[in-house]
């Protein structure tokens, strides 16, 4: 999944992408929903707040929001920067630091928010913010290695992506090719999985509160694997066969 580049992407790495990222989103901006009734995963409703705090000049909330939107946009610098200063060593490391750093972000928030949160307005907007941050971050990094195909965290440019591949499809004067069908099946499976993750995150904060931020970073942690794995089960055989080698 983290070692194609955008020209080298398959299908299945491309959906295997999309459903674990698209999950992870979901889960999280339900929990940022249910927790502290704001958007965590995308920004378009918090410039919507912006703007009606700037007309009822609310000047704390205009900085919060406004501090909100920058995390966002530095989270998605920050995950590209990444990328570009590291691709030209390791593809795999460079698309991987990203998501370490999420992961780190959401074991904070289970840490914090399971044991020492305690419902101010300041703790609130930290944590949300450090969310938004790291959806930031993903959201980035997806988009940067599938070439624009996955965005993993807002649904809003997925159904108009979406509306606009099916009636090419569809169109009787545009040849349905493989390239338009393998679009189609990556966005319904993020929009599948979004939702999927949605739901079961809903379901799972009701009944673990802030403990659910620990499931998270284990889907992220398989996509780190599901590259790493044939890498390391190569070097085993290896030792294996040289050990196997000296004995003979």
């Amino acid at each position: 999944m983290l070692r194609q580049s955008k020209e080298e992407r398959t299908l299945k790495g491309n959906l295997l992408l999309a459903s674990s990222t698209a999950f992870v989103s979901g889960v999280t901006n339900i929990a940022g929903m249910v927790a502290f009734l704001a958007f965590t995963s995308n920004i378009t409703g918090h410039v919507a707040n912006l703007a009606k705090h700037i007309v009822e000049q609310n000047f704390r909330e205009i900085i919060v929001f406004v501090i909100w939107l920058l995390l966002f946009f530095t989270g998605a610098f920050v995950s590209n920067f990444i990328i570009r200063s590291l691709e030209h060593k390791s593809r795999y490391r460079a698309h991987s630091i990203p998501i370490i750093i999420e992961i780190v972000l959401l074991l904070f928030v289970a840490i914090y928010g399971h044991n020492f949160y305690k419902e101010t307005d300041l703790e609130r907007e930290i944590v949300i913010g450090v969310l938004i941050f790291s959806m930031g971050l993903q959201n980035s990094l997806v988009s940067t290695i599938s070439g624009g195909l996955i965005k993993s965290t807002h649904l809003t440019g997925l159904f108009t992506d979406l509306g606009g591949d099916v009636s090419e499809w569809m169109h009787p004067k545009v040849q349905k090719t493989e390239i338009i069908r393998n679009k189609i099946l990556v966005r319904l499976t993020v929009l599948s999985f979004y939702f999927i993750g949605a739901v079961l995150g809903g379901l799972l904060f009701d009944l673990y509160d802030f403990a659910i931020f620990y499931f998270i970073p284990l889907i992220l942690l398989t996509i780190l694997y599901y590259d790493l794995s044939p890498v390391a089960l190569h070097k085993i055989s290896r030792v294996f066969w040289a050990d196997k080698g000296k004995l003979v």
